[in-house]
């Protein structure tokens, strides 16, 4: 497998290659169809508006359109490049996929609890993630530190209107409390219509990767379904 035709592959989607790993037995990387186990493991995510873009122009409808366009797109890359597509969403039980990303990139949790890249800051995700059974020639692993360390004043934690982040430990990324019924409260209120039409107010207080940040549509539907997901548990 030739790590340029695979970012081909995804980038026709929108999507981009989001570095990989070898796993270990302590990774949680379920076995391949046939019963082997996984060499290499390769993160697919998005970052910047491309993704959106090739979303909405597929026009999926239905519940759970952006997983399913996940699916359906991983899965037919998969199969082309002898691999076995793995999901963020596919659960309970679900993947460690935020353990994987720290192992495949410099990501780090952030004081939202999220993970902040050096480049893109808060404003990324990861959609899938495709397993080989042979193990791949990866770079060397990036070792930029997370930008949290160097910053002082913090104003992800400052920002949001009913106080939902709050953080008790003195290590960034640890300690964070998250209250998301306040959160789900706000932003189905009138009040919320600000981070429900542009997004999170305290993830864009962070200065780090605004160029990467999401257009209202695309931070409206996040939030829409951030709200949906709360009703699905309660019914």
């Amino acid at each position: 497998m030739e790590a340029p035709i695979l970012a081909e592959a995804v980038a026709a989607h929108g999507l981009m290659l989001r570095g990989g790993f070898h796993p270990d037995a302590g990774d949680g990387v379920p076995p391949l169809g046939d019963g082997r186990p996984a060499g290499t493991v390769i993160l697919v995510g998005n970052a910047g508006p491309a993704m959106w873009r090739a979303f909405t122009e597929a026009r999926i409808t239905g519940p759970h359109p952006l997983d399913r366009w996940t699916r359906r797109i991983l899965a037919d890359i998969a199969r082309a490049h002898g691999a076995m597509p793995l999901f963020p969403f596919d659960g309970p039980p679900y993947l460690p996929f935020q353990r994987w990303a720290m192992r495949a990139e410099p990501v780090a949790s952030s004081p939202l609890g999220m993970l902040i890249h050096p480049d893109y800051g808060l404003w990324h995700a990861y959609r899938g993630a495709l397993s080989f059974a042979e193990r791949l020639a990866l770079p060397p692993p990036d070792r930029r530190p997370s930008p949290c360390e160097s910053c002082a004043d913090r104003p992800c934690l400052g920002t949001c209107p009913v106080g939902a982040f709050t953080m008790t430990g003195m290590t960034v990324g640890t300690g964070t409390g998250y209250d998301t019924a306040a959160c789900r409260g706000h932003i189905a209120r009138p009040a919320g219509a600000d981070c429900m039409g542009e997004g999170c107010r305290a993830r864009r207080a962070c200065p780090i990767g605004q160029a990467y940040r999401h257009a209202p549509d695309q931070a409206e539907f996040h939030m829409r379904a951030f709200l949906a997901s709360r009703r699905r548990h309660t019914a």
